[in-house]
């Protein structure tokens, strides 16, 4: 993959796995700021302006030392007020897929499409070797929720209709409708304890839930100690 400075950060006709692998990461950071900013019409005072507003500053002199290659480090706040500033989030700046074809997820390694090793850093797809099963948990909560809002909702219009139908016909097909989302959202909760039970039992606080999913925690459960993620 060859990659000029004016796209990702590289020097023209540099092949990108001639860099040592910390440097290409700072690259590929740095060019997608630069290529970004340019797309937002930005020079890079403004981009340091927007930077002091957020409450972090970063100069001018230091985004452009970044952008052209003087710069010999990174830090990762930076990488976090730049994604703020630009209007993105901080993977895109890492992985920028559809702009890179590939990268180097860890030193030593072959390159790699960036949408795989954006799915492996942020979690959802786990590398083999992987014991971080609270994350697991977090990820399969936030699918069960979104299932039983989901199937919640339906069951409340579904009760609406039967009691609001104006023949038998209506009222027996919204009842059958009824049961079947009744059901969905009944499992939905279970697995929603399942996994509330498992962070809990791993001394994690499960997220916060909304008020139509009040009955998935047993009675007694301290909502405020929970953190509303």
């Amino acid at each position: 993959m060859t990659q000029t400075r004016s796209d990702h950060g590289y020097e023209e006709d540099t092949e990108a796995d001639d860099l040592e692998w910390e440097d290409h990461v700072m690259a590929t950071v740095a060019g997608e700021v630069r290529r970004r900013r340019k797309e937002l019409r930005w020079s890079a005072q403004d981009l340091a302006d927007r930077c002091e507003e957020i409450g972090y500053p970063i100069p001018r002199n230091v985004i452009a030392n970044m952008e052209s290659g003087r710069r010999a480090v990174l830090p990762l706040v930076e990488v976090m007020v730049f994604a703020k500033a630009l209007r993105m989030s901080p993977i895109s700046l890492i992985y920028p897929v559809g702009y890179v074809d590939e990268v180097r997820q860890l030193p030593y390694e072959e390159p790699r499409p960036a949408w795989d090793a954006l799915q492996w850093f942020t979690g959802s797809s786990a590398a083999d070797d992987a014991t971080d099963y609270m994350l697991d948990h977090f990820l399969a909560h936030d699918l069960e929720l979104r299932s039983a809002l989901a199937a919640v909702e339906s069951e409340d219009y579904e009760r609406w209709k039967v009691k609001t139908a104006p023949n038998r016909v209506q009222r027996e097909a919204a009842e059958r409708a009824l049961a079947r989302y009744a059901d969905q959202a009944a499992n939905a909760k279970h697995e929603l304890r399942r996994h509330r039970d498992a962070i809990r039992e791993a001394g994690g606080t499960p997220p916060h839930l909304p008020s139509q999913l009040d009955d998935v925690d047993p009675p007694g459960t301290d909502p405020t100690e929970e953190n509303d993620l």
